[in-house]
């Protein structure tokens, strides 16, 4: 079992740190008080063929704990490999952020953020010096610092999520889609003997579509422009991508595309969903 222990001065980023690791499958805890860590991580313990990877925030929201958090945090590295990350960021970009915001600091106690946020720095620097990593947000977008996370942590390959979908426009345009093909251009073969009542997946009906020279230069074209778009979509941070072709009825011409992406994108190393809506109707 992986634990992650998140910390850093406030504004730096962990929520978006925290939100990232959720979304490779991390089970994760904002503001857990540093003396429960312990037992929580003892009872993860005894379910850790579900909960393979474990996120914790603590910060100076839970300072009532900090004069006995130097001493668990140093226990729970030695006797659990917990791994610590603390989030940084310059003052300047820290009164920006809350400025843009207009969160209040945690410990705002004083006339000015400057003011907390140097209080902060001194309540924390203890966590900042038992952590395995540092990390420096001043020059980092909520996108980048997300794309870093995901580039640390994520075990797929391409950490995109997609979803591929034939469908009929007979019945209707999928609510979920990001994205739809319409390939009611290409041959037919609901109007060819033998292939009015196969597949998509047959292949028959996959000789038959692949025959035409409409096809060919249609895939080669749409093959290039999801290559070159899915790592755009990846950059900027998507995690999910519905990717819908449809077709009149969605048992023939939609199938068949669908499983030509699909096997040009696994090719690639991404992790992709297939739906055929209706290829049964």
């Amino acid at each position: 079992m992986k634990i992650v222990i998140v910390s850093g001065i406030s504004g730096s980023g962990k929520s978006t740190f925290l939100k990232a690791l959720e979304d490779i499958g991390f089970f994760c805890i904002d503001n857990f008080p540093i003396p429960l860590i312990e037992e929580f991580i003892e009872i993860c313990e005894h379910y850790k063929d579900k909960l393979t990877n474990v996120a914790i925030v603590i910060d100076i929201r839970e300072r009532e704990f900090f004069d006995k958090g130097e001493k668990i945090i140093k226990e729970l590295k030695d006797m659990h490999n917990v791994e610590c990350i603390f989030l940084e960021s310059s003052d300047e970009v820290l009164i920006r952020r809350f400025s843009e915001t207009r969160r209040m600091h945690p410990i705002f106690e004083s006339a000015n953020v400057k003011d907390a946020i140097k209080k902060e720095r001194e309540a924390i620097e203890w966590l900042k010096a038992l952590s395995n990593k540092v990390i420096d947000t001043s020059h980092l977008t909520t996108h980048e610092l997300r794309r870093f996370v995901m580039s640390i942590y994520s075990k797929d390959k391409k950490g995109i999520k997609i979803t591929l979908m034939s469908f009929g426009y007979a019945y209707g345009l999928p609510i979920e889609a990001d994205m739809v093909f319409d390939v009611r251009f290409l041959p037919n073969p609901y109007f060819v003997e033998g292939l009015r009542d196969k597949t998509g997946l047959s292949d028959e009906v996959a000789m038959y579509i692949k025959s035409d020279d409409v096809f060919k230069k249609y895939f080669l074209l749409l093959s290039d422009f999801l290559l070159y778009l899915i790592p755009l979509f990846e950059k900027e941070g998507k995690s999910y991508f519905t990717l819908c072709v449809g077709c009149t009825g969605g048992k023939h011409r939609s199938v068949f595309v669908v499983n030509e992406i699909e096997d040009l994108l696994v090719s690639m190393g991404y992790n992709i969903t297939t739906v055929h809506r209706d290829i049964n109707r």
